[in-house]
């Protein structure tokens, strides 16, 4: 059967009033069938409805669903099995993955829906007409599309797949039907840079506003790419080389088009070592899951955050861990909390040997590189590590650790926090203060 499957039913809900189930599976609104989330985002409203459902042994039922005024309905559904990407990209990072890891990571996707639900990037290689025409009739927009090289040759050669559709006749029929997109380049040295790139540029420049903009990030390339193509790494002396010769041209063409289309990735500058554009450069930082703009919005915050804090309400000893590459901007910060809180902090940069040093982010870094890392370190009184390391809603690293397994292992607590300035910041002072009124509690019982 087609349909969602029902995952939880909020209590006091209309869903639940209607005597609808956990498990079962909405086929229809309104006699309309369901094919995913879209068909139920676009047929759904907060009027009376009749809804088909089916058990799961597919005995179908209808149930009438009376919202009141402006109340949710009170459901949720299991996510989506998505398509399965067919290509063989060179720069793939699933295919540079070790054995062990969580197994959601394993899996390729590439599927348009996605795209429009949770901003995945698609690079379009599979979808069919019928789908195309599907995005423009129920405009699903924005969507997030690889491009990579609009010269479809080299694309050809970068996704490792022949005859696909040409990508600058998907984006400009897109463009005609009014959907707005963003799109990336990775990019890989010799491969796609150079006269590449300027055209890939230019193309997506051309189609203006509707695509909103272009990121341009490098590759990433682990410790584990056994009989896979030979790649050039971007290292600082080609970032440095190409921030020199791109920087100016970014700024030349986001000045004509009055808009910060063209965006490079953070990582070129950590990696140059070159200072990074002022934050209204970036816009309203459409690139950020791409790793553009966050610094820059970081130091921005941690700037606010340094002018109004206050000292700690008690003495406190804490070790912050990092990727090695967001270790010095973090480190600066951390630097001037602690003089203006009183707490003394220790910025560990851990080394990534899960997939190579090469990697330096902060969301890479697994529980057992923790574990090694601060084994036999002083540590204070806990251990606080950025949200990011932690798949969300799980809570684990990408090796399937926990939090609390690496407290164990390091016999010491630690507490995770949602890796902004003031996310840091406020998890300090709350810990401070509960260690505060915990103590004072425990003195007040042991009065005679």
């Amino acid at each position: 059967m087609s349909g969602l499957v029902i995952k939880s039913i909020a209590p006091g809900s209309a869903a639940e009033r209607a005597g609808l189930l956990p498990g079962e599976r909405l086929l229809a609104i309104d006699g309309q069938r369901l094919r995913d989330l879209i068909d139920y985002s676009w047929l759904v409203s907060h009027e009376e409805a009749e809804l088909t459902v089916a058990d799961q042994d597919g005995q179908q039922r209808f149930v009438w669903l009376e919202p009141e005024p402006g109340e949710p309905l009170g459901l949720s559904f299991a996510p989506p099995e998505p398509k399965r990407c067919g290509n063989n990209c060179v720069f793939c990072f699933v295919h540079q993955l070790p054995k062990g890891l969580r197994r959601p990571l394993y899996v390729k996707d590439e599927d348009y829906r996605l795209s429009f639900l949770h901003g995945t990037y698609v690079t379009l290689t599979n979808l069919k007409e019928s789908e195309l025409r599907r995005i423009i009739r129920l405009r699903l927009s924005p969507l997030y599309i690889s491009v990579h090289a609009t010269d479809p040759v080299v694309r050809e050669r970068l996704l490792g797949k022949s005859n696909i559709p040409p990508i600058l006749e998907q984006l400009t029929r897109l463009a005609a039907g009014r959907i707005q997109m963003h799109t990336q380049v990775v990019l890989c040295p010799g491969l796609n840079d150079a006269e590449t790139l300027e055209r890939t540029v230019s193309d997506l420049a051309a189609l203006y506003p509707a695509v909103q903009s272009l990121a341009v990030v490098p590759v990433g390339l682990t410790s584990h790419r056994q009989r896979l193509p030979q790649l050039t790494a971007v290292d600082s002396g080609y970032a440095a080389a190409f921030l020199n010769a791109w920087l100016p041209r970014m700024r030349a063409l986001n000045k004509r088009l009055r808009t910060p289309f063209l965006q490079l990735a953070d990582e070129l500058f950590l990696k140059a070592g070159h200072p990074f554009p002022p934050l209204k450069e970036y816009g309203d930082l459409p690139q950020w899951e791409n790793g553009v703009g966050m610094v820059p919005w970081f130091q921005h915050q941690a700037a606010a955050v340094i002018k109004r804090a206050k000292p700690l309400p008690r003495p406190l000893q804490a070790t912050l861990v990092t990727g090695r590459s967001a270790a010095g901007f973090v480190s600066d910060f951390v630097a001037a909390l602690a003089e203006k809180t009183g707490a003394e902090l220790a910025v560990h940069a851990i080394p990534n040997l899960l997939f190579g040093e090469s990697v330096t982010v902060t969301g890479l870094i697994s529980g057992s590189d923790i574990i090694t890392a601060l084994t036999g370190q002083e540590l204070g009184e806990l251990v606080l590590l950025p949200g990011v390391m932690l798949k969300e809603g799980e809570g684990c690293f990408l090796d399937n650790m926990t939090p609390a397994d690496v407290s164990q292992a390091l016999g010491c607590p630690v507490v995770s926090f949602d890796g902004t300035p003031s996310g840091l910041s406020t998890t300090l002072r709350r810990y401070a203060a509960r260690k505060v009124t915990a103590t004072n509690t425990t003195t007040r019982r042991r009065k005679p």
